[in-house]
Order: C-alpha cells, then sequence, then structure tokens
C-alpha cells in the first residue's frame, strides 16, 4: 500500500478529522474501555474543541493518512503530535486508522513518517502512550523499534483513568 501524509491546516479540515475521530473511536474503542470512557475521551481529547485548543495553544500538529493507491487518494486515519523542545523528543499523541486499514503494515509508514519529521527537526527520539490492553498497537510498535519505557495511570475526570505504557523510540 501506498500511503502519504496530509497535513490538516484549515478550519474545514479539523471539523472532518473531528468527524473520523468520532467514527474511529467508536467502532473500535467501546470494545476495550467502554462506550461511556469512549464518549468521554472523544469529547475531552479528539472533538473539534480538543483539536483546536491543541492546535492553536498547544502546539501540536496532525495529519490525514492518505491511501494513494488508486485513482484518488483517501483518507483511511489520522495522526497527530507536538516537538518536545525541553525533551528533545516528539510527542506522538495520535495514531488511528479506519478499521479496513488496520493490520495492513501502515504502522510503518507511519514511524518512517516521524522518524523523517524528527531528524528533519534534531529530536533524538519519538515516544507515544498506547493502552496496556491494546495488544494489536503494542505488538505493532515493537515491531518498529519501540520499547516500554515506563508505565503509567493517569487521572482524565469524570473517574475515568488512562493506563497506558510509555513507549520510546531512539533515534541514530
Amino acid at each position: 500500500m501506498s500511503v502519504s501524509f496530509r497535513q490538516v491546516e484549515r478550519d474545514e479540515e479539523v471539523e472532518a478529522l473531528a468527524h473520523m475521530a468520532h467514527h474511529i473511536w467508536n467502532e473500535y474503542w467501546p470494545a476495550l474501555i467502554g462506550q461511556a470512557q469512549t464518549d468521554y475521551m472523544v469529547e475531552k481529547f479528539q472533538s473539534l474543541n480538543a483539536f483546536r485548543a491543541d492546535i492553536a495553544d498547544n502546539g501540536y500538529e496532525y495529519w490525514f493518512i492518505m491511501d494513494d493507491e488508486g485513482d484518488t487518494p483517501r483518507i483511511i486515519g489520522y495522526t497527530g503530535g507536538r516537538t518536545e523542545s525541553e525533551t528533545n523528543r516528539f510527542f506522538i499523541s495520535k495514531i488511528y486508522l479506519l478499521e479496513e486499514h488496520r493490520g495492513r503494515g501502515i504502522a510503518a509508514a507511519v514511524t518512517r513518517f516521524y522518524e523523517q519529521l524528527c531528524r528533519d527537526r534534531g529530536l533524538a527520539a519519538m515516544y507515544l502512550t498506547v493502552n496496556k490492553q491494546n495488544k494489536m498497537a503494542i505488538r505493532a510498535y515493537e515491531k518498529q523499534g519501540f520499547i516500554t519505557v515506563d508505565a503509567v495511570e493517569t487521572d482524565i475526570g469524570e473517574g475515568f483513568v488512562m493506563d497506558d505504557f510509555i513507549m520510546e523510540k531512539p533515534l541514530a
């Protein structure tokens, strides 16, 4: 599969990003964390207002993951994060794919994208958090050279907790 990345820049693209996030989260996460926590996390972290605040106030950048095969490229997922100058790393906040595109090696393309971005910015590493129950994602990240460096439980409010591994990939 030929994959490319298109930066989310215009407000209508941020709206499309939020719509896609709602769809992906509701097809994947209820089985792992329940519908109530899924709804809460979509509103808090994956909604139009959350994306707008991330971009405007927190230095986040987002990209659509594009399937370039066929006559017309199409959006199959999204990713995003931010440079952390204080740690000289890139925090990958989000990597999400539509269901029919999971398990097809796209994580490798996303990793290569971030490796190049980090090299271009002179960053020493990239890292992400992953739910401890998300075995498919953990395997994909390990296959791409990420190692687990910590485990954290984060209270996100309303009685919900994110129970994650922190995985990092140093860059040569």
